[in-house]
């Protein structure tokens, strides 16, 4: 991850109601969830919550799925694995990248990207 793109990541969780639909919608799972339940969870209003979705899925954070008339929102866990290992690459006192290349790899195992919805053929 470039530095640029950290920042911008960086900014768009740097807002209380943001931080905390981010950290919902890790919660949530790979599948996410509507964005009816986000804001029950997160106690915002619709008009908001959609202001601060767009914003996140803007830093690559938010990624949407539209699936009859609702919209599903989920974490997007490579991008926060890419972050991860951006603010951990020099820790530990100089320890070799490979290693700490590993942190963002366990998040990325813990919680793999969501596979679009198998629809019925019905």
């Amino acid at each position: 991850m470039k530095l640029t793109n950290a920042v911008r990541v960086l900014e768009a969780l740097a807002q209380e109601t943001r931080l905390s639909i981010f950290r919902a919608l890790v919660q949530a799972g790979p599948e996410g969830v509507a964005a009816g339940v986000i804001a029950e969870a997160v106690g915002a209003p619709a008009s908001t919550l959609s202001f601060h979705l767009k914003g996140l899925a803007a830093a690559g954070l938010v990624k949407a799925r539209q699936d009859g008339r609702f919209i599903y929102y989920a974490a997007n866990y490579a991008e926060m694995s890419e972050l991860i290992a951006f603010l951990t690459e020099k820790c530990c006192q100089g320890m070799p990248a490979p290693q700490v290349a590993r942190i963002g790899q366990a998040v990325a195992a813990c919680c793999p990207p969501a596979d679009p919805p198998k629809r019925s053929a019905a």
